[in-house]
């Protein structure tokens, strides 16, 4: 997926989950922050960050906090952007062959899923999680506790159980990464639910991204430490 006018500034602070102060030519704005995770690794006083101008004339800033350099690492960090690259990827071909239907947003039962698709006789469905968090090279996931994302998977296994096929795939904003694990020193019960649903079969993915300042592209697998 591709930015429009993606812009350089310099972190200062962020006051609440949803908004920054940041340095951008020469003058403070206040900016929207497109990810409500706690970041406190990545969003540190003096840190390049890049940002996107929004197009709607009824925005309340003007610009999009979407990226954030960590040392050499470029993480990018758009909560929204992980479906769009995943439905590009799998609408490419990668995901399943001979892929003829993916359908975002899809209810089944109680639950929505991030997507439902169809492949010839095969049918399932998808949830995405976005990954920032990373530790000497190794990616994890979450970076703060998430009933939601347990919920999710215990859908994603009743699924499985209804003949459907189930993935869960961990999109990471970052590249050159060892591999990915759940964070069970932050949220040991997520990490026993992932490895609940792979045991129940669901498949768990965990796929890497080239990261620019305006650009984010799923590009390879991961191994995943379960």
């Amino acid at each position: 997926m591709q930015y429009q006018t993606v812009k350089e500034g310099r972190f200062l602070s962020r006051p609440n989950r949803f908004i920054a102060h940041v340095l951008v030519d020469g003058a403070e704005e206040v900016v929207h922050v497109k990810n409500t995770g706690r970041c406190r690794e990545l969003l540190l006083p003096g840190a390049a960050v890049y940002l996107e101008e929004g197009r709607s004339p009824h925005r309340k800033t003007r610009y999009d906090l979407i990226a954030v350099q960590k040392g050499p690492l470029l993480v990018n960090m758009d909560f929204q952007a992980t479906n769009r690259v995943f439905g590009e990827w799998a609408g490419a071909g990668q995901f399943r062959p001979g892929l003829t239907l993916l359908r975002p947003e899809k209810v089944w039962g109680n639950s929505r899923f991030d997507f439902y698709w169809e492949a010839g006789d095969r049918k399932g469905f998808a949830e995405v999680k976005g990954v920032t968090l990373e530790e000497n090279g190794h990616a994890r996931f979450p970076d703060a506790p998430t009933l939601r994302g347990i919920k999710h998977l215990e859908e994603l296994v009743r699924c499985r159980a209804e003949g459907y096929e189930a993935t869960v795939c961990f999109v990471l904003q970052m590249s050159g990464m060892v591999d990915f694990a759940p964070n069970d020193a932050t949220h040991p019960a997520f990490g026993e639910a992932l490895r609940r649903a792979a045991a129940a079969g669901v498949e768990v993915l965990a796929m890497e991204c080239a990261v620019t300042p305006d650009s984010l592209t799923i590009t390879k697998p991961v191994p995943v430490r379960l």
